[in-house]
């Protein structure tokens, strides 16, 4: 499962090498994608969306790959599925502790990035025109040459004048973001089904949490959040690679995946 912005093909490497042993499965979550975008973006709406293709498909025995929010859709969906899952290897999830809960709202350099994220351009001229403004953008440098061409192709659509759109659009990004940014700052409180993140607490399958060493101490706490919250959990840090190893640096995201399966 991808993170926020993203697509199901920005995993195309780490498919490729897995599908050698596992029948693999990506998908584009809610908002992202080929997927729907229904305006509904909180964590269980997401959680629930993957229980369903697993009751669709009628998977078992799965293991769930995920990444950053994508890989709190994991999280939650065993807590949602137990014995469906046989583990789960999470990088960097979106998690709060609901035991250190604080009341109020978003601080003012969330909502200033939430303003900013409806501010981010849309269009281009081309999906080359794409490639070469994100290939020159830090959060996108270390990336390899084949993700960034996988987002590039599955994350725009292409216009009757032949320009290019974001799928995933600054407004939906937008409301996307606000229940994580809520999260990071342990002030989300859900819909009417309430916090779902006590459930983490109730995952019943062995669970890896892995940070990377030069992503973010948002990032670190609430990675430490989720290994203190689950119970079955071990921990590991990817050396020399940001946020977004899984394209960064796709081969070793695959060895550790394979050496947890062991």
């Amino acid at each position: 499962m991808h993170g926020t912005g993203f697509v199901a093909d920005v995993w195309e490497e780490i498919a490729r090498d897995l599908a050698s042993s596992y029948t693999v499965y990506a998908l584009d979550r809610r908002g992202h994608g080929a997927s729907h975008k229904p305006g509904a973006y909180h964590f269980l709406d997401y959680a629930e969306d993957v229980c369903g293709v697993i009751d669709a498909l009628d998977l078992h025995d799965v293991y769930g790959i995920g990444h950053s929010a994508g890989a709190t859709d994991l999280l939650l969906a065993a807590k949602l599925l137990p014995g469906r899952f046989t583990r789960l290897f999470v990088m960097e999830p979106t998690v709060m502790d609901p035991r250190a809960a604080r009341t109020g709202g978003l601080n003012d350099e969330s909502v200033a990035r939430l303003q900013g994220t409806l501010r981010r351009r849309a269009e281009f001229e081309s999906a080359d025109a794409v490639f070469a403004r994100y290939r020159a953008a830090p959060s996108f440098s270390d990336w390899t040459e084949t993700s960034l061409q996988a987002y590039v192709r599955h994350g725009f659509t292409t216009l009757d004048d032949g320009r290019v759109r974001l799928c995933c659009t600054p407004e939906i990004e937008s409301s996307i973001l606000r229940p994580i940014y809520e999260a990071m700052e342990q002030v989300y409180v859900g819909d009417v089904r309430g916090n779902p993140f006590a459930g983490l607490a109730e995952i019943d399958c062995p669970v890896r949490v892995t940070t990377a060493a030069k992503s973010g101490p948002i990032y670190w706490e609430m990675a430490a959040r989720a290994a203190s919250l689950i119970p079955k959990v071990s921990t590991r840090v990817f050396e020399d690679a940001g946020h977004c190893v899984a394209q960064e640096a796709p081969e070793r995201v695959v060895e550790a995946v394979r050496e947890f399966a062991k």
